[in-house]
């Protein structure tokens, strides 16, 4: 019975301490308008300059299939050269429900959280016909700098093409 209680008493002490927030708290909502801004009017529209607001100076792109970005200005080239001068509109979905918050504090103050998700990626042609590409999970990590927050790093993995 001890082993027992003391496994419980360890599940329920980590899950306090990694415990993502809720869907009605301030940082959720916080989030979920970062990840629009960055998506739904950057990505899907090429609006580079959501890109050049919302990055880091330093920030990083781990991708499961096509490898690493290692500066904002690489990616940000990436985003207008590659994705923006393609012969159809790439638009991403989040999944309703999938996204996930975790606060980052040092002693008690926020500097950062991080978001986890699964998007799924379509093809819009001229015809405006969708094709779905990709479904995959994404981690994003998230710096509060001088009240602003900014993406430091970002990771897109576990990519699955549908049949």
């Amino acid at each position: 019975m001890k082993p027992f209680l003391l496994s419980i008493s360890f599940v329920l002490a980590v899950s306090t301490l990694f415990s993502q927030v809720t869907q009605s708290s301030d940082l959720f909502r916080t989030m979920k308008t970062q990840d629009s801004l960055l998506f739904e009017v950057g990505f899907n529209t090429c609006d580079i300059s959501q890109f050049e607001k919302l990055l880091s100076e330093n920030f990083e792109f781990y991708h499961d299939k096509s490898g690493i970005t290692a500066t904002k200005s690489d990616f940000i080239a990436s985003i207008r050269d590659g994705l923006c001068k393609m012969d159809y509109k790439a638009r991403r979905v989040m999944i309703e429900n999938s996204m996930e918050v975790y606060p980052m504090e040092n002693n008690g103050v926020l500097y950062g959280a991080i978001q986890t998700g699964i998007h799924r990626f379509y093809e819009i042609n001229e015809d405006k016909s969708q094709k779905h590409t990709s479904i995959a999970k994404f981690m994003h990590f998230w710096l509060l700098v001088n009240g602003e927050w900014k993406l430091s790093r970002g990771f897109s993995y576990d990519h699955i093409i549908p049949k």
